[in-house]
C-alpha cells in the first residue's frame, strides 16, 4: 500500500455530541475515534439510535443547533479541522470536498423545483462554469448514475420520479463535484428490495470510477457484507468493534458483533422463530450504568464490565480494534 493510502483522508478524534433535553443533556455521541482511508468504503453499522446517523451528519457539522452541538472533538480532513472551521469555509467544503446522501431523497429534494434547476444550482456554487455547461454537466451525471432519458427526466419535478429515481438524483447530485468523501445515510431506506440493490451496487460502481471513500450509515449487516471494506460497530454512542468486513463476519471480537451477526435471518433447519435474539434494552441515555453499557445484555459479562467503560483498543494497523474486557477468540 502506498504511503498516500495510509495516510487517512479522515481523522476523527475523541467526538462528543449532545443533544439538549428538558431532563438534561443526552450524550448521542461519546467520545469517538476513527480514521478513513482513501478509496475504502465503511460502513458504520447499529441498532436505532445508537448514534451512527448523528455521527455522519456531524463530519459536516448539519446536526440541528439547538438541540445538537459539538461539545469536543476533532474532524480533520488533511490539516482542516472541520469542527471549528468557519462557517462560510465549511460551505465551501460540503459538496466540493465531502458530500452526503440522506435517507429519505424526497424531503431532501425541494418539491417546488425541478431536479435540474437543483442539481444545476450546486455545480454553479462550486464550480466556474456557466448555466448551459452546469446543465450538460448534470445531464451528464444522471446518465452515469442509470436514469433513463435524461434531457426528459432533467426538467421533472421530484414528485414525478419514483423512491429509486430520486435517490439516484440524489447521488448525482453529491457526486457532481467530484467530491473525495461521500456520506450515504441509509441511502436505501424505504425502497423495494430490487430498487436497494441497484441503488447499492450504483455507489460502489461510482466509487471506484470516482476514486472517492465512501462513509455507508446503515442498521443492515448485509449491506455491509454486500459493498465494504472495513465497518464500525456501534452501541449507545459509542464504538465497540471496528475491523474488516471479513473479520468482523468471520470471526467477532465482540459480543454485540455476534449477537447482531446471530440475529440475521439464514436458511436453517431451526423454525424462524427460534431466532436468537440479543436481550434486554439499550440502556436509557440519561441513566447510563458505570461499566460497560452492554453488561446488562451480555452472557460474558464479569464483574470488573460494570467498573468502568472498555476503552476501544486499536491494533497496529490503526483500522482494527475492539472494545470490551473480555473479547471473543
Amino acid at each position: 500500500m502506498s504511503d498516500k493510502a495510509n495516510k487517512p483522508l479522515l481523522s476523527v478524534r475523541n467526538l462528543i455530541v449532545e443533544f439538549a433535553t428538558r431532563y438534561g443533556p443526552v450524550r448521542a455521541v461519546d467520545n469517538i475515534s476513527f480514521d478513513i482511508f482513501p478509496n475504502e468504503t465503511v460502513g458504520i453499522v447499529g441498532e436505532s439510535g445508537c448514534g451512527k446517523t448523528v455521527t455522519g451528519l456531524s463530519l459536516l457539522r448539519l446536526i440541528p443547533s439547538p438541540p445538537g452541538r459539538i461539545v469536543q472533538g476533532e474532524i480533520l480532513l488533511g490539516d482542516q479541522d472541520l469542527a471549528q472551521m468557519p462557517e462560510k469555509d465549511l460551505a465551501r467544503l460540503r459538496g466540493e470536498e465531502i458530500s452526503m446522501i440522506f435517507q429519505e431523497p424526497m424531503t431532501a429534494l425541494n418539491p417546488v423545483l425541478t431536479v435540474g434547476s437543483q442539481m444545476i444550482d450546486v455545480l454553479l456554487r462550486h464550480k466556474k462554469i456557466s448555466r448551459q455547461e452546469a446543465r450538460e454537466t448534470a445531464i451528464e451525471m444522471l446518465t452515469r448514475v442509470g436514469i433513463p432519458a435524461p434531457k426528459k427526466r432533467i426538467d421533472e419535478y421530484p414528485h414525478e420520479m419514483s423512491g429509486g429515481m430520486r435517490q439516484r438524483v440524489m447521488i448525482a447530485m453529491a457526486l457532481s463535484c467530484n467530491p473525495r468523501l461521500l456520506i450515504a445515510d441509509e441511502p436505501t431506506t424505504a425502497l423495494d428490495v430490487t430498487t436497494q440493490a441497484q441503488v447499492l451496487e450504483q455507489i460502489v460502481k461510482l466509487q471506484e470510477e470516482f476514486h472517492m471513500a465512501v462513509i455507508l450509515v446503515t442498521h443492515d449487516l448485509g449491506v455491509i457484507a454486500e459493498t465494504c471494506d472495513r465497518a464500525l460497530v456501534m452501541y449507545c454512542g459509542n464504538i465497540v468493534e471496528s475491523g474488516t468486513v471479513d473479520q468482523l463476519f468471520a470471526n467477532p471480537r465482540h459480543p454485540y458483533t455476534r449477537g447482531l451477526l446471530d440475529s440475521i435471518p439464514r436458511l436453517r433447519d431451526e423454525r424462524l422463530d427460534k431466532l436468537p435474539i440479543i436481550p434486554g434494552m439499550v440502556p436509557d441515555l440519561l441513566h447510563l450504568p458505570q461499566g460497560c453499557r452492554f453488561a446488562d445484555r451480555c452472557a460474558f459479562a464479569q464483574a470488573d464490565c460494570r467498573v468502568a467503560p472498555p476503552t476501544l483498543a486499536i491494533d497496529d494497523d490503526n483500522r482494527s480494534g475492539v472494545a470490551c474486557y473480555h473479547p471473543l477468540s
